[in-house]
């Protein structure tokens, strides 16, 4: 569980945002109330009835409230486990936060893919009535036009899926552009961030070569800032072979649930358990629910509750 939220959009609210109002029909809403404040209250209202219920776990558990998660993590969760005292913890095994799913089904997130790049473009300045060569803007057309050709092949690619999840393909969005000091002249610099999710599947040392040469045949005088760059991070197996896996697996088919492995779309935390060795496996348990976009503001008392029972049912199943 992070405790920390994404930011604050006040005309796009019809509650206050950190107030946590709850409405006539039971539904909270607040900042943070689906990414993440619900899991660390459906463990801790689990672990509760589980205490008064007599059951003694073999081994400990442990709930986590860490900052930074939204962010990259760096300052949280990654230091955390770098640490002596999450070493002596011994930890065996981690759920994280999933995400809503619209139908009836959970998606259960054993992988991650990768983030974040800034383009640094530095080209010929002068007065804006010339037509000079190697402009920082010409060099930037040429980056983005690369990879939005590359973004259809990804769209195009998740269109022609049996089962199409945003999980399996390589994401692409501009999301940030700054430069220039007035209208008349061309500036020596602008500044380009691409969110790239890159699909497990993809070779990053490859792919990272495709984008520096595409930097060169735009021109060059091109750098490239890495606003997240994990080393690579093994996937949580979804066999036989994991233990922790078909505990899990053997529980949701007991509860009759409908589940789906996935590669998660976003970044959690859960990268950095796994790049120390600990399985991690990524459940939110909340079907038939939207993910509110930009806000993750709205979760209802009754789904609260229902985290809650299903939490109760699923963490026993871990017996050794």
């Amino acid at each position: 569980n992070h405790m920390d939220v994404v930011p604050v959009y006040l005309e796009k609210w019809t509650h206050p945002p950190f107030g946590a109002d709850l409405d006539d029909e039971g539904r909270i809403y607040a900042r943070g109330a689906q990414d993440t404040k619900y899991i660390g209250t459906q463990y801790l209202g689990a672990i509760r009835a589980l205490k008064a219920s007599g059951y003694k776990p073999k081994r400990n558990i442990y709930v986590t409230f860490v900052p930074d998660e939204e962010v990259g993590g760096h300052l949280g969760m990654r230091e955390f486990v770098n640490g002596d005292y999450f070493k002596n913890l011994n930890v065996g095994f981690s759920l994280d936060e999933g995400s809503a799913n619209i139908d009836d089904s959970y998606h259960i997130y054993y992988a991650e893919r990768t983030p974040g790049i800034r383009f640094k473009i530095s080209g010929s300045a002068g007065h804006g009535s010339l037509l000079l060569p190697n402009t920082a803007s010409e060099k930037l057309n040429c980056i983005v036009n690369k990879l939005m050709g590359f973004r259809a092949t990804q769209v195009k690619k998740l269109q022609d899926d049996a089962d199409p999840f945003i999980g399996v393909v390589t994401a692409v969005n501009l999301t940030q552009l700054s430069g220039g000091v007035q209208s008349n002249v061309v500036p020596p610099l602008l500044e380009a961030v691409f969110d790239m999710r890159v699909a497990i599947d993809v070779d990053i040392v490859a792919f990272e070569k495709q984008i520096l040469d595409w930097c060169e045949e735009a021109g060059g005088g091109i750098l490239l800032d890495f606003i997240r760059k994990d080393e690579y991070v093994p996937a949580t197996k979804v066999d036989a072979s994991n233990p922790f896996w078909t505990a899990f697996q053997q529980a949701l088919n007991e509860l009759n649930l409908k589940f789906r492995p996935r590669v998660c779309p976003g970044a959690t935390d859960s990268r950095f358990l796994r790049t120390v060795g600990v399985e991690a496996l990524g459940f939110s348990p909340m079907k038939n629910f939207s993910i509110i976009e930009l806000t993750h503001v709205l979760i209802s008392i009754c789904m609260v509750l229902r985290l809650t029972r299903k939490s109760f049912q699923l963490l026993p199943v871990y017996k050794a």
